[in-house]
């Protein structure tokens, strides 16, 4: 099932995969301003025995709208994120947010923890989460920046430029320049291959960013009271301590996997979907209100 939502502000496109006849998981996409579909079809192993619905966050994907020229801020996707869960009644409300759709799933926590927002996470499952701090944010920009221009990814840029590729398969050649355009995140570049390439609509990732300033949650998510897992890559130029901060404040379990950096869906899926399911398994939701 497909379509448009009709209670957010500007209409935002969604998709459901799975089973419709018991749990039901709402799963955020990392950005900001990118969309669902890159998480595909890796993520779909969720989809096999729960009901995963899927959403492109406004200003990018099928959710883009050209002639909008608000400017959208962490405050509009957490509104969205809050129509969203209404519209589906996604209560008990069960999220998975993968690195900027981890944060989102926060930022909407510590709002539900206020009175601003309802109804309350049930349980977190958060994958490979951005930064919950600017300084965090800050180290993974330098890190990242790093990895790009290492010896291993310029080795691997001289080999598509000799390939000839761009006249013979320019498809093959474009899917091959937007691996290398996130080898970084890998924790071997080698692995950035065969991926769902995604767009991200700048102006709509600066203006969220912006709209975070000096952002700091570390305090704030003491808050935040319910079930909840952080998985996150050994090699991820995300720092270790981000992620680590984040779940001593959720009194959250820490999944670390080795040999992955910041796509565990791609690096490593088996132990990924082993820990998801795990959690899920033990963690089962409380029954909605008669």
């Amino acid at each position: 099932m497909e379509g448009f939502t009709s209670t957010t502000p500007v209409p935002l496109y969604w998709i459901s995969h799975g089973p419709t006849d018991g749990e039901r998981l709402l799963v955020l996409h990392g950005g900001p301003g990118a969309h669902h579909d890159y998480l595909l079809p890796q993520m779909l192993d969720l989809a096999r025995d729960r009901e995963c619905l899927f959403y492109d966050q406004r200003g990018g994907g099928r959710s883009r709208h050209d002639d909008d020229r608000a400017v959208i801020t962490w405050e509009s996707q957490v509104r969205d994120l809050e129509c969203v869960v209404r519209e589906f009644a996604l209560e008990p409300l069960t999220i998975v947010g993968y690195s900027w759709g981890a944060l989102l799933a926060l930022l909407y926590s510590l709002q539900a923890a206020h009175g601003h927002a309802s109804p309350p996470p049930s349980r977190l499952v958060l994958i490979d989460p951005a930064p919950v701090s600017r300084p965090w944010r800050a180290e993974f920009e330098a890190e990242f920046a790093r990895r790009q221009q290492s010896a291993a990814v310029q080795a691997m840029r001289d080999e598509l430029a000799a390939s000839g590729l761009r006249g013979s398969d320019p498809a093959a050649f474009r899917q091959r320049t937007f691996a290398l355009s996130v080898a970084g995140y890998f924790a071997h570049p080698i692995a950035a291959r065969e991926l769902t390439p995604f767009r991200v609509t700048g102006r709509v990732q600066q203006s969220i960013w912006e709209s975070l300033g000096d952002f700091d949650l570390t305090a704030a998510l003491r808050d935040v009271h319910c079930p909840a897992l952080v998985v996150h890559g050994r090699q991820d130029p995300i720092p270790y301590e981000s992620s680590a901060t984040l779940a001593g404040a959720l009194d959250a379990e820490l999944v670390v996997l080795d040999d992955s950096g910041h796509v565990p869906y791609v690096e490593q899926p088996e132990a990924l979907f082993r820990a998801v399911r795990a959690f899920l398994d033990r963690t089962p939701p409380p029954r909605p209100a008669e």
